[in-house]
């Protein structure tokens, strides 16, 4: 009873999150809600075990940076020159925020990265009377391949690290950046033959921009100065994080309690706090509690299982189910939990005489953080652009970023599978292992 309860209600919440009827948060909420009434968990599991209150932190901590950050003017400031040094053309702008957020993405994480570009992008975009959706659609898909590249840019990546030993910083970026930057490279191709009749700015408004004074934008007082350190060196933390041994969530956290004291007395608490995309962190919050119900009744931790079963411990078939699987899985539901229920799984295959299990850690690698483009809930990097985009009246529909999410998915996991059976199978097939 419990396994059709917890699957009806996602089904239904679902729904309302792509019909965009009801907001996504209230919805999510309510299912939330449902699973407790109904008893498919308690309130201390759901508090406990399935909300992850490390990514609240994270985004609650980098929404207060950035919110300060703002105040100054700093945003604008970079927006307008970087819009200048393109000389206000809409596909320069374009290749060149999809390669700095592909870079950011995988030096820091995707959600870091979306943070400070979203909001810089939406300036431009405004200023040239440029339609946004374009860029924030290229922006989720160059954050989700670029964190695919390295062990910090995306969950999934952090997770797997954490679970085996020996996949180190430079293994990641060894084995998954080569097919990272293929596929981003073809992405972004196809993105601009799709988009270059759309992306067209007013002589007028570009003549306004280069006529522009970028520096006046800028506040220059102390909280300029102070914001500027703090966000600097939140960012050098999250690049250390593995030398330094301190969570990315504590980096983040301490970077914004620091800057809330610095800044106290030039700015009102209250008013950052106002700042803050509370839709956003109360639909991740809901989200977790759906995907909750579903890893309470075991539905999550079946489909593992099953994916062993159906394959028969063959390691090929293996390891190519679980990339299209964990692929198709992460664009439908956040791939942290699903990610969380096959690690287990899949260290249990040295049981079935599996003694080399590296193709596999890549192949679900690949496919958690490459299946988060399929939809607008696949990854929280697409939940806080979605967010932001929001607040300032641009929405995102949820329909219409699925056209454009899942046959760029298919594609990238096409991609993937040649690489890794080239890459890995064929050598271990010849081999005899």
């Amino acid at each position: 009873m419990e396994v059709i309860l917890a699957t009806v209600i996602f089904i239904i919440s679902y729904i309302f999150i792509m019909t965009e009827k009801i907001n996504r948060a209230v919805v999510a909420l309510s299912g939330g809600a449902l699973l407790l009434l109904t008893g498919v968990y308690s309130a201390n599991e759901m508090f406990m075990h399935y909300i992850d209150w490390n990514t609240i932190a994270l985004l609650f901590s980098m929404m207060l940076l950035i919110s300060i950050t703002e105040k100054t003017g700093l945003f604008s400031f970079i927006a307008i020159r970087f819009a200048q040094r393109v000389r206000g053309s809409p596909i320069p702008l374009f290749i060149g925020v999809s390669i700095l957020t592909a870079i950011g993405s995988a030096l820091l994480d995707n959600v870091t990265t979306v943070l400070i570009f979203v909001p810089i992008i939406l300036k431009v975009t405004k200023q040239l009377s440029l339609p946004a959706f374009p860029y924030l659609l290229i922006i989720i898909f160059s954050s989700n391949i670029g964190g695919t590249a390295t062990l910090i840019g995306d969950p999934p990546n952090i997770m797997i690290g954490q679970a085996v030993d020996h996949l180190t910083f430079l293994s990641f970026v060894n084995h998954l950046a080569p097919l990272a930057i293929i596929i981003f490279i073809i992405m972004l191709a196809l993105m601009v033959l799709l988009f270059r009749g759309t992306l067209t700015a007013q002589k007028t408004n570009i003549h306004e921009l280069m006529a522009m004074d970028a520096s006046s934008f800028l506040v220059k007082s102390p909280m300029l100065y102070q914001s500027v350190f703090v966000l600097v060196l939140t960012l050098s933390g999250f690049m250390l994080h593995s030398i330094l041994h301190i969570e990315l969530t504590i980096i983040a956290l301490s970077g914004a309690i620091l800057l809330l004291l610095l800044t106290e007395k030039e700015i009102e608490t209250e008013h950052i706090f106002a700042k803050v995309e509370w839709v956003t962190l109360f639909f991740f919050i809901g989200l977790f509690t759906l995907v909750g119900g579903l890893e309470e009744v075991g539905i999550i931790d079946e489909m593992a299982r099953a994916i062993v079963r159906s394959t028969e411990g063959d390691f090929s078939k293996t390891a190519i189910l679980i990339l299209w699987i964990s692929g198709l899985f992460s664009g439908i539901v956040d791939n942290i939990p699903f990610v969380a229920a096959m690690i287990p799984v899949i260290e249990e295959f040295e049981s079935y005489g599996m003694v080399y299990l590296d193709p596999i850690w890549w192949s679900l690698a690949l496919g958690a953080c490459l299946g988060g483009n399929a939809t607008l809930v696949g990854a929280s990097a697409n939940v806080v652009v979605a967010g932001l985009a929001e607040g300032s009246n641009q929405k995102i529909p949820f329909i219409r970023f699925m056209l454009y999410g899942i046959p760029f998915v298919l594609f990238s996991l096409i991609i993937s599978t040649i690489y890794v059976y080239v890459r890995y199978l064929i050598p271990y097939m010849s081999q005899g292992l």
